[in-house]
C-alpha cells in the first residue's frame, strides 16, 4: 500500500477540507462534543499533516502556532489539534504516523509543542509529557483558571526548548471554542 504524508497550508486543501470535516464528525461521533466549527477554526492557519493510503487520506493533525507562557516566559509553540483517523481505519498505527510527522515539524519550528487531550496514554508513548501544573488562559479581563483542563494539556520538548518546570502554572491565548 502506497502511504503519504503531505504537509498542506489551509488554503491549499480545497476539496480535502471538506473530507477532513467529515472524517472529523465519523471520528468524533458519540464522544463528549462533536466536533464544533470552533475545533475547525482551531485546527486552521497551521500545518495540516496528512496521511494518504493508496490516494485517501485516513488520517490527520494539524499544527498552529500558539504562544504558551510559563514562568514569565512566551513560548513560541506548535499546537496540535483535530488529530483523527476515519473510524473504519484506527487501530493501524496511521496516527502514529501521523504525529511523529507532526513532532518533526514541531522540532523544525517551534520552542514547545503542546496539545490537550483525554488520551494522555497515546501521546506519552510517543515522548509528550503531562503538564502537571494548573492551567490557565490569557483573557482581555486577565489570566483566568481553567482548573477542568489540568492534566489533559500535554507538552513535547523540542532541540530549542530550555529548562521547563512541568508543576508551574502555564497559560495559553484566548481563542473562541475550547481555549485549550
Amino acid at each position: 500500500m502506497a502511504r503519504v504524508i503531505r504537509l498542506l497550508r489551509t488554503p491549499e486543501l480545497g476539496p480535502a477540507g471538506i473530507e477532513l470535516r467529515e472524517m472529523f464528525a465519523a471520528a468524533w461521533a458519540g464522544k463528549d462534543g462533536e466536533f464544533s466549527d470552533d475545533d475547525w477554526a482551531s485546527a486552521t492557519g497551521g500545518t495540516h499533516v496528512m496521511l494518504e493510503v493508496e490516494g485517501v487520506v485516513v488520517s490527520h493533525a494539524s499544527v498552529v502556532e500558539r504562544v504558551l507562557e510559563t514562568n514569565g516566559r512566551a513560548l513560541r509553540t506548535g499546537y496540535v489539534e483535530a488529530v483523527a483517523t476515519w473510524p473504519a481505519r484506527q487501530g493501524r498505527g496511521y496516527a502514529t504516523e501521523v504525529m511523529h510527522a507532526v513532532g518533526s515539524r514541531i522540532d523544525d519550528g517551534y520552542e514547545l509543542g503542546a496539545l490537550n487531550t483525554g488520551l494522555p496514554g497515546f501521546y506519552e508513548r510517543l515522548g509528550w509529557e503531562r503538564w502537571r501544573g494548573p492551567t490557565a488562559v490569557r483573557t482581555p479581563r486577565g489570566v483566568i483558571r481553567t482548573p477542568e483542563e489540568d492534566g489533559l494539556v500535554m507538552v513535547r520538548r523540542t532541540p530549542t526548548t530550555s529548562e521547563l518546570d512541568l508543576e508551574a502554572p502555564i497559560t495559553c491565548d484566548w481563542r473562541p471554542g475550547e481555549v485549550w
